[in-house]
């Protein structure tokens, strides 16, 4: 029996507030946690080191194909928080061939800060690329949650497990 195993994600599909787009997102940037980090130095350290400080801010950022209005009526609203999920099949590879496939989801919800007009040129599909600000983002694999991170409800979990509890319980949140 093969000892690697690889794990391949190569498609996906987009539902925004609960709506299947099936086939219009051509891509999907999700966010990027970034933790910031505070520096810290004192004098008797031989260097400096970095904690822990909180989490940056949270983009996705989707480039759908054409032009949807539906689409592009809920994006050009920036007072209406919307839904993304974005359903993808995980494969798990090894010597022997494709061995499993499992459901990965990254859920989000934010506001969207840009929609275009569009890039027009003769002869080619025109491209609309969106920029959400994200304020929520949770990932599940095979029915696991990987994390969840409510910035406006003060949620970070990693595993299920909640990495702010000491925090909220010592400043009473």
């Amino acid at each position: 029996m093969s000892k690697i195993e690889i794990n391949k994600l190569t498609n996906a599909n987009v539902y925004m507030n609960g709506i299947n787009l099936l086939g219009r997102a051509e891509e999907v940037q999700l966010p990027q946690i970034k933790h910031k980090m505070a520096e810290h130095k004192a004098l008797g350290m031989i260097g400096s080191a970095e904690f822990f400080a909180g989490i940056d801010k949270l983009e996705c950022k989707i480039k759908w194909n054409a032009l949807y209005p539906a689409v592009m009526s809920i994006c050009s609203n920036p007072f209406l928080a919307t839904m993304i999920q974005v359903r993808a099949n995980l494969e798990t590879y090894n010597g022997t061939g494709r061995t499993k496939e499992v459901p990965a989801t990254a859920f989000l919800i934010g506001t969207f800060k840009e929609f275009p007009l569009g890039n027009i040129k003769p002869h080619e599909n025109a491209e609309y690329e969106t920029t959400m600000s994200v304020t929520y983002a949770k990932l599940v694999v095979d029915g696991v949650e990987i994390f969840e991170i409510d910035v406006l409800e003060n949620i970070y979990k990693v595993g299920g497990v909640d990495m702010l509890s000491k925090f909220k319980k010592n400043t009473g949140a």
